[in-house]
């Protein structure tokens, strides 16, 4: 998905800068992480070896469709919880879109590339006999290692004895004899509202062993892996998460067709992505999955969401419990991302962005920034050498990621340049990567099989595919060229913080943070052929209008550059109609695209959250007025608020109840508290002069207004 907002936290403006791409060979720039990263919390006193515990959730099927990553719709407090307490990386990629590749990956801390693992049936102690996992390198150094629910995809790699210091525990059939399993799909329906409590199904089992294990080992160093087995198909979940939403909560996805301009083997592989839902009862075999359809299974999807996020609740409190919480690193990921009929796929195995962008968020105690989110590029391979280094524990130099404590601890830092996924089908290899702009993908031999390109700046949802065109010969060119350096080359100067002083797209005044002074400039360009500044087309289409606005709208709050000013977010009276006017424009057109969802989000903030500095009574408009007029106030404070009509011989003739409005500004059409120039009884008021009055908290305050017929 496009990435959101970096918005401020505590005066932090969070986003990643690009830096220039260095070319460090892998074991010594490992080995540079290593040494920076070392001290860079403050000392740990988790024990006597200033060691923490470690609590690694993984979610099987989970896109970044949580309220942290900005989805304001989903139920998801428990998770919400983790990232208040840590940092979100919103731009976090699997190395594989696969359970068992993916799931590899992160517990070797290689890239598939390395693995070999390609499928869900590969064995990787078959092609890696000696290769040390992560909870293996825990285990040499004392760690008490216990894995619960899905960790590994197949049950015999999970019980790999290296790793664990106790039998590996998995909910078995016996204990799910209410939850209906996918043996055979033709019989079974593609989701399921049950009457049945959460312990029925694997998740709520799980999640009661995993605390159950909490309280046991609560005296020991441990590393805990928790694995939950929803939102994976099929969505058969308790009934009360379905009631947590409605078909209004979501919208369809943007495109439901393939890219255009879409390489054939590309074509192939994206096509086979249908299959495995169509196995289902209620999906059609054939044709087109319709829209009612496909909000039903997003509705599923949720729902499955919600319930698995309501077991990590059950695991959190369990930890808050054995007060072991501020002694715990704690780790939330998913495998890889899902589609959701998005180009017309459901599930994951395509170099698409929706099937490669994965969650991760990473809490650590002691971190001094909580409550975060960041757009550094980020790979799940980084997860095995991050948890060695908040743990104070050697990284192996074999690893293939980098910790990603520095930009823990300093969210703003450069960080890597790309991020880079493979995919294998028959015999033709995927390779993908993504930039903070772009995805680039060969298929075959250096692209002997096609290749895609999409442009996230103008293209937020792969519509077209770009690499063919023209005009972008050198910009396929160079993004071949990065490709083929690898991630080494993509890899970031760990040895120092390099301060970055050019300015993102989206920040068109240049003055390095993008607030409403920049949507401003952007406005008062629309339909102008002679722009009053170069960066306000900002999708370069020729055109300034709402697109562009809502671009940078979507962005509001990121910063480019360590000395860049507060962003500005006081709205002044005369922005409000601006503003709404934006708001109103934007609905209307409102494609669905996170561009437009986020956009409107961040407009939306900006009128509900600015607040003025006096609380006060504004002329009404329009006066003299004929038969309506709408009174403007401004509210310092929350505060009950009425409006009392008076006429010259001081007789009330309406009272306007506007109930308890919080402190903002109410001084747009919209919003100013509305007369329609009748009395108490319905009836029309004689012209002449009339006083109102707000009432708000302990502020009385009156003007005069006359009304002419």
């Amino acid at each position: 998905m496009p990435k959101g907002p970096t918005i401020q936290h505590n005066g932090q403006s969070l986003a990643k800068r690009p830096i220039t791409r260095r070319d460090f060979l892998s074991t010594s720039l490992k080995a540079s992480a290593a040494t920076f990263t070392t001290g860079l919390l403050p000392k740990r006193n988790a024990n006597a070896q200033g060691q923490y515990n470690v609590l690694f959730i993984t979610v099987d099927d989970l896109r970044p469709m949580l309220g942290c990553y900005g989805y304001s719709e989903m139920y998801t407090p428990n998770i919400d919880r983790i990232a208040e307490r840590g940092t979100v990386f919103k731009s976090a990629y699997c190395q594989y879109p696969l359970c068992s590749p993916s799931r590899t990956s992160m517990i070797t801390g290689l890239r598939s590339e390395t693995t070999t693992v390609s499928n869900n049936s590969t064995d990787f102690r078959w092609m890696l006999p000696d290769v040390v996992t992560l909870p293996q390198h825990f285990k040499k150094y004392g760690y008490h290692t216990k894995s619960v629910g899905k960790i590994a995809h197949r049950n015999r790699f999970q019980d790999d004895e290296r790793s664990w210091s106790a039998p590996s525990w998995r909910p078995t059939k016996a204990s799910l004899n209410t939850e209906s399993t996918p043996i055979n799909t033709e019989s079974t329906l593609s989701w399921q509202a049950l009457d049945v409590a959460d312990d029925a199904l694997k998740d709520g089992i799980t999640a009661k062993h995993a605390a159950n294990i909490l309280q046991k080992i609560r005296d020991k160093h441990f590393f805990l892996a928790v694995g939950f087995y929803k939102p994976h198909l099929p969505f058969h979940v308790p009934k009360k998460y379905y009631e947590l939403y409605n078909g209004e909560n979501f919208n369809l996805p943007p495109s439901s067709s393939l890219p255009a301009s879409l390489p054939s083997v590309a074509s192939t592989i994206a096509n086979s992505g249908l299959e495995w839902v169509r196995r289902y009862q209620d999906v059609p075999r054939n044709g087109i999955i319709s829209d009612e359809k496909t909000l039903e299974l997003i509705r599923a999807y949720a729902a499955s969401v919600s319930y698995m996020d309501a077991q990590v609740g059950r695991v959190l409190d369990q930890l808050d419990a054995n007060k072991l919480t501020e002694k715990t690193v704690i780790v939330f990921v998913g495998d890889h991302g899902f589609h959701l009929g998005e180009h017309g796929r459901w599930g994951k195995n395509s170099l698409f962005e929706v099937s490669l962008h994965s969650p991760l968020i990473v809490s650590v105690p002691g971190q001094t920034y909580r409550s975060v989110e960041t757009d550094a590029l980020t790979e799940l391979v980084d997860i095995y050498p991050t948890l060695c280094d908040a743990c104070q524990l050697p990284i192996p130099s074999q690893l293939e990621g980098l910790s990603l404590l520095p930009v823990i601890e300093e969210p703003k830092r450069p960080w890597k340049t790309a991020a880079f996924s493979q995919l294998k089908s028959a015999n033709v290899i995927g390779n993908s990567m993504r930039t903070e702009q772009y995805r680039y993908t060969e298929w075959g031999h250096h692209g002997s099989q096609g290749r895609e390109l999409y442009d996230y700046y103008t293209d937020p949802d792969e519509t077209v595919n770009i690499a063919d065109q023209p005009e972008n010969v050198i910009l396929v060119a160079n993004l071949s060229k990065q490709l083929h350096a690898g991630w080494q080359a993509a890899l970031p100067d760990v040895s120092k913080n390099i301060p970055v002083s050019t300015t993102s797209p989206w920040d068109i005044n240049d003055d390095h943070v993008v607030d409403i002074q920049d949507l401003h400039l952007i406005s008062s360009n629309f339909g102008l052929k002679i722009r009053t500044h170069p960066k306000v087309d900002v999708n370069r289409d020729g055109n300034v209008d709402l697109t562009d606005l809502l671009l940078v709208s979507a962005h509001l709050g990121v910063s480019s550059g360590p000395n860049a000013p507060p962003a500005d977010f006081n709205i002044r009276p005369e922005h409000f109609d601006l503003v709404e006017k934006w708001l109103t424009e934007a609905r209307l057109a409102d494609d669905g695209s996170d561009v437009f969802r986020q956009g409107i989000t961040n407009l939306e903030h900006l009128i509900n959250t600015a607040s003025p500095v006096e609380t006060m009574l504004l002329p009404n408009y329009p006066n003299p007025f004929n038969p309506e007029t709408w009174i403007p106030y401004q509210l310092a404070k929350a505060s009950d608020v009425q409006m009392l009509i008076y006429d010259t011989r001081g007789t009330l003739v309406r009272r306007l109840e506007l109930g308890h409005q919080s402190a903002s500004y109410y001084t747009s059409k919209s919003r100013a508290a509305y007369w329609d120039g009748r009395n108490s009884l319905g009836e029309r008021v004689a012209s002449g002069i009339y006083f109102y009055q707000l009432q708000a908290g302990n502020l009385v305050s009156s003007r005069k207004m006359l009304i002419l017929k």
